[in-house]
């Protein structure tokens, strides 16, 4: 790169730097002056003798939340320690039962797999296929996915789907490997069909860790898997925007993967869970040191149960090999490599997101940190760099996006899981009946009645336009190229001459020995009844509760405490945004000056060359006249779709199955038949409207096979309205069709090829 051209980047990116700087400033400033003015609005003059029991209140009360606060965090202690004690076991609300454990596999892993017995008053339904729902081994325990009744687990019961969960133990099977693990949930996968042998092929739901993993296993064995959710799962790890997803330059601010396998080496060839918590704490260190705590004092008669319970899964932190770490740092954080096609399960075999034939369902959030939806959703272009590629391919991609939820209320929210996670289920037994392409999903919401009612609309999307996503057309993404360059150079070096020294030195008895004293540790068995200086504190907490002693809400001393809060809070945001300001520059400066350096990265990309249409549509196009009563029913439905505004509402979708899917003979069919049926016929449509429209009377073959399609299109007709432009459609398909048993003089010619029709 020209001189001129880098001062240019550089002047780029140093104001960028100072508009963060001021933005950071500003943002203060604002909360300050916001909480200034609630304090002035609290705040009213006080006679002396209000002020005097405003003051007594606020004392008692203040010396009551803290014995309460601090017992507390004291039953934190001994709720970490009992769940040690216990093993770790998953944290489900619901009761389950051990199905297989894979410990005991021909190439074993420390998971296993379990089925979720209903409860009480929950029937499952035989003929529904049953899910298989892999949660995230990502420094925490299993549960997330089962965590409250309203949940994933919940709401697939409720709809009477057999559920399966794929969960973990603490310790990993030594020379345990990720192909290992991807190898026994493939197995796992297979236990699940055949214990379900008259449904359809199992649903596989991933939660963020758990997302990548449900795709790995659906790319090794897609014959048995049925529709992929994943949820807020990463997938394309160096997407992100400047100011909004500081997670994705850890892996360059560290030098690369070395520091996974220092930490390794420290654990005696065991990666501890507590620091990829520790990662996850860093995003927002208010919440991590002070929002949390404030917000369990104040609302400490009712949050202790809440925040218990989550800390209990919290603090659950459980351990990798030292492969399976270095394999996820260098493969997806660092390398990222799936999407790509190149991380390999063994020699010579990556896993092949395009071998991925279901469905797949993807739910992300603008409000997640941890998985923005570029990182969830950027893949697909990836993979299907045209929309008119990911139709070819046959493959079905529905994005959900929502407008605000963090990374863990994708999982563990209630409102979540009764509003996105209910729909998704609902949608399940739709998805497969649905044409190739990209979907975006919206969830509507009516009030009118005493429960909340909701319908899904599937608005068709084109790939080239996930762009919208980044501010800079993913060009920001060429550094991280130079980072996993640099981290395949320094991982050399650290496994040259540094880890030969600290294997030898470091035990497995002083990896776990310095586990122990992990911070997040200690801050667990130092506040339990291991400590001797707190034995006197739960006897004065329980007299301090039936005591309690009720503050002047409005009084003048809680308006103070709220505007120290709130100060605090600004003041750790602060420092959070000069802190990601100051890291994310210095990344761009360090590895951009790389990058415009080497001159494969900066060259303009070439323009794609247009692909020949792959086998599947030159046979489907040559079979134009092929099929029957169910072939054609699908080509007048989606023809009719392109007549249409691109909308498919699921409540729809349910109606018209209710008035005529007995009689199209889909809903007979196994869906991969069913699936098959509407492939081809997609593609006939997508790539040849108009003769796909001539040709149709040779699939209806009798005058009474078209007078029952006609009867079919008369029915839908007089109990839906679908728009002028669809009904209009309606009867040129009925001329087609009574014209079509009339004598004719002339016969359509034989389809020659795909080139010919083009031509012409």
């Amino acid at each position: 790169m020209h001189p001129l051209d880098m001062m240019k980047v550089y002047g780029r990116v140093a104001e960028i730097y100072r508009l963060r700087l001021g933005e950071a400033i500003s943002a203060y400033g604002e909360a300050m002056r916001g909480a200034a003015g609630a304090f002035a609005g609290a705040a009213r003059p006080q006679t002396p003798e209000e002020a005097w029991r405003d003051t007594v209140s606020y004392t008692f009360d203040a010396m009551q939340r803290g014995l309460i606060f601090w017992d507390t965090m004291r039953q934190r202690g001994n709720n970490w320690i009992a769940h040690e004690k216990a093993g770790k076991p998953p944290l489900l609300a619901f009761d389950y039962e051990m199905i297989a454990d894979a410990r005991a596999f021909e190439r074993p892993c420390n998971y296993a797999l379990v089925r979720i017995l209903p409860p009480e008053g929950v029937v499952l339904d035989p003929q529904q296929r049953p899910f298989l729902i892999i949660d995230p081994r990502a420094g925490h325990g299993p549960g997330i996915g089962g965590f409250k009744k309203d949940s994933e687990v919940g709401f697939a019961l409720k709809a009477g789907h057999a559920v399966y969960m794929v969960i973990f133990f603490p310790e990993p099977v030594p020379g345990q490997t990720l192909a290992d693990v991807s190898l026994a949930e493939s197995e796992f996968l297979r236990i699940v069909r055949a214990r379900h042998p008259a449904t359809d092929k199992p649903v596989v739901m991933g939660n963020c860790q758990g997302g990548w993993a449900a795709m790995m296993v659906a790319a090794l064995d897609p014959e048995n898997v049925g529709p992929v959710v994943v949820n807020g799962a990463p997938m394309s790890y160096w997407a992100g925007n400047d100011a909004e997803n500081p997670m994705r330059y850890a892996g360059g601010v560290l030098g690369g993967s070395w520091t996974a396998l220092l930490a390794s080496d420290l654990g005696g060839g065991v990666f501890d869970g507590a620091f990829l918590v520790d990662n996850f704490e860093y995003l927002n260190p208010a919440n991590t040191y002070f929002t949390k705590y404030y917000s369990l004092y104040e609302k400490i008669d009712t949050e202790p149960p809440r925040f218990l319970e989550f800390e209990r899964w919290w603090g659950g932190y459980f351990l990798m090999n030292r492969a399976e770490i270095k394999w996820i740092v260098e493969n997806l954080f660092v390398g990222n490599k799936l999407a790509a096609g190149k991380a390999e399960w063994a020699p010579g075999k990556s896993f092949d997101l395009k071998a991925v034939r279901s469905p797949i369902i993807v739910f992300a959030s603008l409000g997640d940190n941890i998985t923005p939806p570029q990182q969830a959703i950027n893949w697909v272009a990836d993979i299907y760099p045209t929309t008119q590629a990911l139709k070819d391919a046959g493959q079905v991609i529905v994005g959900l996006m929502h407008d605000s939820v963090g990374h863990l209320g994708i999982f563990v929210s209630g409102a979540i899981a009764r509003r996105e996670h209910a729909q998704i289920v609902d949608l399940i037994d739709y998805v497969e009946s649905l044409p190739p392409g990209l979907y975006g999903m919206t969830i509507e919401e009516d009030h009118s009645g005493p429960e909340p009612k909701y319908d899904v609309t599937l608005t068709e999307r084109r790939v080239e336009d996930i762009d919208w996503l980044q501010k800079y057309g993913r060009r920001d993404e060429i550094p991280f190229e130079v980072v996993a360059n640099v981290s395949q150079s320094t991982s050399r070096v650290y496994e040259t001459f540094v880890h030969p020294l600290l294997s030898a030195v470091i035990t497995p008895e002083m990896g776990r020995a310095l586990r122990a004293v992990h911070p997040l540790r200690m801050a667990r068995w130092g506040l339990s009844d291991l400590n001797p200086a707190l034995k006197a504190l739960a006897p004065m907490a329980d007299f301090a509760r039936s005591q309690r002693t009720p503050r002047n809400e409005a009084g003048a001393h809680v308006a103070a405490e709220r505007f120290a809060a709130a100060a605090v809070t600004a003041g750790w945001d602060l420092y959070r945004r000069l802190r990601d300001a100051t890291v994310e520059t210095e990344f761009f400066r360090l590895y951009g000056t790389f990058a415009m350096l080497d001159p494969d990265l900066t060259a303009p990309v070439a323009p794609a060359l247009v692909e020949q249409p792959p086998a599947e549509v030159e046979a489907a196009l040559a079979a134009v006249r092929d099929g029957g009563f169910a072939d054609a029913a699908v080509r007048i439905a989606l023809l009719a779709q392109k007549r249409g505004n691109g909308e498919r509402r699921l409540s729809t979708l349910k109606r018209i199955r209710e008035l005529v899917g007995e009689d199209v003979g889909l809903v007979a069919l196994s869906a991969d038949a069913a699936q098959a049926i509407v492939r081809r016929q997609a593609l006939i449509v997508d790539h040849a409207p108009d003769l796909a429209l001539d040709t149709l009377p040779s699939l209806l073959k009798t005058p009474q096979e078209r007078a029952r399609i006609i009867d079919l299109l008369d029915r839908l007709g007089a109990h839906i309205a679908f728009g002028d432009p669809v009904a209009a459609f309606g009867g040129e398909v009925r001329d087609r069709l009574v014209a079509a048993d009339a004598p004719r003089s002339a016969t359509i010619t034989a389809f020659p090829t795909l080139a010919a029709e083009r031509a012409g």
